[in-house]
């Protein structure tokens, strides 16, 4: 299907453009119709300058009528229409005082009295400004609502824009503290090129993480090599004690999802896993389609759900002192920013294996790279950090 080189502009867009422009149809209409009585009733053709005069005064005291009705569009109902009731018949007595002189002149020798023409106009002149001051109000009320529905949708973009800002910023405090802290230890331990090399690697991460913006969508395989990074920088951690599995079908790898969507999963799993047990854990991530959908499982072969540290995993909660404190590594964290993207339309689940351990299984409809926003891929940065 082609697509237009030009975009349509509202009409609206303009508003002051689009006044003139509704006047001049308005009451180059209205003299059309006038005109076209006069000839039909075998009027001389001098008549048609009464006609044009009759509409430049019409046009001019709308002018008039504009300003003070944009003035009087901004108070109160009250006040808006009892100045309007007492402004619109002054304003068609005017208009149609002006019209009778101009008539009288024109017809010096008619019978008919100056309060006889007045009157004849007067019904003429109330039914155009009448039905210009409520298309006037019509319009610009409609405007108004229009704006302020546009102002509520931006409103409640930028509302879920820092929502989802906040939910995705928790994740790197957590994980920056605890590697900033192994940094420290092994330049303590004069371990230069260990040190060095996760300095790399964190600067990489962090670089790619800021680059993209919280509500941005990437492809899985973007999202697997981001997190192959984040695992290369805990395996220096935790050595032989952190073993990662990948099984990620080919079919899903332009698929996409949220930003950094798996990496508090597994920072999760490496925290309540790895950490507690002598002999770590292995960590696996599988992606696979089933049907519409893209299911993602992040598991682990940790203690599962029989652990006293159970509750503090699924909320992101531990206590200092006592004290809560919010890690943002928690799975809840994980459900709001899936809420926040898909709505109803997704399923978050955890799972306690029968082999035992704990799984999260994620499912989301499936998104193709054609309709997302192009994001900086890790590797790259990776190379840009080794630089």
């Amino acid at each position: 299907m082609s697509v237009l080189p030009i975009q349509p502009i509202p009409f609206f867009a303009d508003k002051d453009k689009a006044f003139w422009r509704l006047q001049a149809l308005g009451w180059g209409g209205a003299m059309l119709l006038r005109t076209m009585s006069a000839i039909a009733n075998d009027q001389r053709l001098s008549f048609l300058v009464l006609v044009l005069i009759a509409t430049i005064t019409g046009f001019s005291i709308s002018l008039v009528l504009s300003v003070i009705y944009r003035t009087l569009i901004t108070r109160r109902a009250l006040v808006t229409w009892g100045m309007t009731a007492l402004i619109l018949p002054f304003a068609v007595g005017l208009n149609a005082f002006i019209d009778a002189w101009v008539i009288s002149l024109y017809r010096s020798d008619s019978d008919a009295t100056f309060t006889q023409l007045f009157l004849g106009v007067f019904y003429l002149d109330a039914t155009l400004l009448g039905a210009w001051s409520a298309l006037y109000y019509a319009i610009n009320f409609y405007l108004q609502i229009e704006e302020q529905n546009d102002q509520l949708i931006r409103l409640e973009n930028q509302a879920t824009q820092a929502q989802l800002a906040m939910l995705r910023y928790q994740l790197n405090p957590h994980f920056l503290f605890n590697t900033l802290n192994s940094i420290s230890t092994l330049v303590l331990l004069k371990q230069t090129e260990p040190a060095n090399a996760m300095l790399s690697r964190l600067s990489s991460f962090l670089r790619y993480t800021l680059v993209n913006k919280p509500s941005a969508r990437v492809t899985v395989a973007q999202e697997v090599e981001t997190l192959k990074l984040y695992l290369d920088i805990e395996r220096m951690r935790f050595e032989e004690r952190l073993r990662t599995t990948f099984h990620i079908d080919p079919a899903t790898e332009s698929c996409l999802l949220p930003s950094l969507l798996l990496q508090p999963l597994v920072e999760n799993a490496i925290k309540y896993a790895v950490t507690p047990q002598e002999s770590g854990a292995e960590i696996t991530i599988s992606a696979q389609l089933v049907g519409s959908m893209l299911r993602i499982t992040v598991s682990d072969t940790g203690p599962g759900l029989q652990s006293p540290t159970t509750d503090n995993r699924l909320s992101g909660m531990s206590y200092d002192g006592g004290e809560p404190v919010s890690t943002g590594v928690g799975l809840s964290n994980i459900r709001d920013r899936l809420s926040q993207a898909y709505g109803e339309h997704h399923r978050f689940e955890t799972v306690e294996p029968i082999e035992g351990g704990f799984a999260v299984l994620i499912e989301i409809p499936v998104e193709r790279r054609e309709a997302a926003e192009v994001v900086p891929e890790a590797p790259r940065f990776a190379a840009m950090a080794a630089q």
